[in-house]
């Protein structure tokens, strides 16, 4: 697309596999602005360099290893010839209760969901430093975090989520004199795999009738706030919050 909103940008986007999840919507919607975007995900072979195609390059990373965060920041940066954006969007989810929460199962959720979110951006600050192109990190948190959890997700998934937010804020005043901006989205329940079939029809119908709305998000519509806030359109917004839950909860 000529002149889209981050046309010519240089993007990596974690966790965009799934094809029907949010990572993958943000990324068709980044592409579709005219950005070339490096994919990361657990799910991708490791191994080769490859080269961009389409716009893109899809890339093995494990966000809960160190050592696969900064190789993949390293081939992404590399097969993209710079960085400009950061999406951090893989994650887990689990409602396990308290009484039955394994303290492996809590580290688990904050390693993957926070540090990982920690991990993937101090190994892409040296290239996102370098930008001359207003760099961004847009941070995947929750409605949870804003709510305690519930739903799909325990106090565990609320936690690490809530510590998303806090690190993208932290980042925000830390990072703004470099020219970073770093923002967060926050989607309630959204249409993916995570979420379809998974509430039973009656209770899904009672829920969506608490929605004002009257509906479950779709995961093109978290995009549309990613997009936002990678884009030079919020070139003075850093260290907000944007809601994405149809005002499932209103604060």
């Amino acid at each position: 697309m000529m002149g889209g909103l981050l046309q010519g940008k240089r993007v990596i986007v974690t966790g965009g596999a799934n094809p029907r999840g949010i990572g993958a919507a943000i990324v068709t919607r980044f592409l579709d602005e005219g950005a070339l975007v490096a994919v990361l995900d657990q799910a991708y072979p490791d191994g080769a360099q490859p080269a961009l195609a389409g716009g893109r390059v899809d890339l093995h990373c494990d966000i809960s290893d160190a050592a696969s965060c900064e190789a993949a920041v390293g081939r992404a940066v590399q097969a993209l010839g710079g960085l400009d954006v950061l999406v951090n969007n893989a994650g887990i989810v689990a409602a396990t209760r308290l009484a039955e929460l394994s303290e492996d199962e809590f580290r688990r959720m904050i390693d993957v969901n926070l540090t990982g979110t920690y991990r993937v951006t101090r190994a892409a600050l040296p290239a996102l430093r370098a930008s001359k192109r207003q760099p961004a990190i847009v941070n995947l948190g929750s409605t949870a975090a804003l709510r305690g959890g519930g739903l799909l997700g325990g106090s565990h998934y609320a936690a690490s989520k809530g510590g998303v937010i806090s690190f993208t804020k932290g980042l925000a005043r830390e990072l703004g004199p470099m020219g970073i901006r770093a923002n967060c989205v926050a989607p309630g329940i959204i249409e993916t795999d995570m979420t379809l079939g998974k509430f039973g029809e009656d209770w899904e119908r009672e829920l969506k009738q608490g929605i004002p709305l009257q509906r479950f998000g779709l995961p093109a519509e978290v995009a549309q706030a990613a997009l936002f806030l990678a884009s030079d359109l919020s070139s003075y917004s850093t260290g907000t919050v944007v809601d994405v839950n149809g005002g499932f909860h209103i604060h």
